[in-house]
């Protein structure tokens, strides 16, 4: 709402409203309606304004099942009772809003500590409560973390997910994925990695691929061997297997997933299936062949890109059957695109196994690029590697 003001209309040494009257007559109030049994005052003063009220948006992080609180609850605090102004819940809980509302670094937090909307989110009073934590007290919070408080925080980051359903939902899609997280200046840890061109890390993420409720990101400096990705798997199905013993899993993934460990125990586990990518090979190039020539074919006769999808049959020398394998074929003008899927789902159709349930995996894409993106969880800027895992967690935690 705006009211007119003199002020704004006058030019320092040259007032351009000059009458001959000798002063500015001063302004009657405005008169506004009252709401209800409330007057209604109108005021141009401002008062304290803010960027960040978008966070008034976002629901409390421990209203929904106390997440933060859980968090909190698995870290050691070796600090004297008596010298602590924030609690290990109150610095984790502040690092997570800030990381939810875009400020990754620990430096941000100057200046928000005295941020209104900030504070108010914190259960703090904006005007006369104490102020937030500053960087020096988060930078310590972080790199006092140990090992074995990551991996109890591990654990905790499930508590949200299998809360979330209170009858056992009939099926879970965990979509698992690895990216590139290019580092600088040499934190510990970090490998050289020929296909990517540089250092960093290849950081292991999780999502759940129907309701979105679970993010975990697992720090890794290299890519995971299979033995790696079937020990994150293991944990990760007790779990859920311990909460939901009769709910279908199906697991989707892309080529470093059909690894022949991962496989082998795939095969041996209940209410449990897979649809991952494969490795192009000679062997599978030659099933591919036939459908390759009908789709060039099409491509000839239609003069636009043409898709064609069959199945078949395949047993690599380290699986003990022969799998159900998905081709795809693809040719468009820039050339011939191949692409195959092993799966154990036999009677699924294959544009539905493919296109619908293979296919449905870009939504993990998607938030994995939301991730690095938009939280910035690819900024693991600390020194230590325990402390960058920490960071994980926490844009984890901000994901959810």
């Amino acid at each position: 709402m705006n009211a007119y003001c003199p002020q704004a209309y006058t030019i320092p040494g040259i007032n351009a409203m000059q009458t001959d009257s000798p002063s500015v007559l001063p302004l009657a109030p405005l008169p506004l309606a009252p709401g209800g049994a409330k007057a209604v005052d109108l005021h141009c003063d401002g008062g304290r304004l803010s960027s960040d009220a978008g966070l008034v948006l976002l629901r409390d992080p421990d209203e929904p099942r106390g997440f933060t609180r859980a968090l909190a609850a698995v870290l050691k605090d070796p600090r004297a009772p008596r010298r602590v102004d924030f609690t290990l819940h109150d610095l984790l809980q502040q690092r997570v809003l800030q990381m939810a509302a875009g400020y990754e670094e620990a430096n941000d937090a100057t200046p928000r500590r005295d941020a209104p909307i900030c504070q108010l989110r914190l259960d703090r009073l904006p005007e006369s409560g104490p102020p937030l934590a500053s960087p020096p007290t988060l930078s310590r919070f972080a790199n006092r973390v140990a090992r074995t408080d990551l991996y109890r925080m591990a654990l905790a980051l499930l508590h949200p997910f299998l809360a979330s359903s209170a009858p056992p939902p009939k099926g879970i899609v965990l979509d698992v994925d690895d990216t590139e997280d290019p580092v600088h200046g040499g934190p510990d840890q970090a490998r050289f990695d020929g296909y990517e061109g540089g250092y960093g890390f290849l950081p292991f993420h999780v999502y759940a691929g129907l309701s979105g409720r679970l993010s975990t990101t697992i720090l890794k400096a290299k890519r995971c061997t299979g033995a790696q990705r079937l020990s994150v798997l293991k944990r990760m199905v007790k779990r859920l297997r311990h909460a939901w013993p009769d709910t279908l899993l199906l697991l989707r993934g892309d080529r470093p997933f059909a690894s022949p460990e991962v496989r082998q125990w795939l095969a041996a586990q209940a209410h449990l299936h897979s649809v991952t990518g494969l490795t192009r090979k000679a062997v599978l190039q030659q099933l591919a062949h036939e459908g390759v020539a009908q789709a060039k074919r099409a491509y000839e006769r239609a003069g636009g890109k043409v898709t064609r999808l069959h199945s078949t049959r395949y047993q690599a020398q380290t699986w003990s059957r022969p799998r159900r394998v998905v081709i795809k074929v693809e040719v468009s003008e820039p050339g011939v695109h191949t692409r195959f899927v092993v799966t154990d789902r036999e009677q699924a159709r294959t544009t539905v196994l493919y296109q619908k349930i293979y296919g449905a995996r870009g939504q993990a894409e998607n938030e994995m690029k939301d991730h690095k993106v938009s939280l910035k969880s690819d900024r693991t800027s600390c020194h230590r590697f325990e402390a960058n895992q920490f960071r994980g967690w926490l844009h984890a935690a901000a994901s959810v």
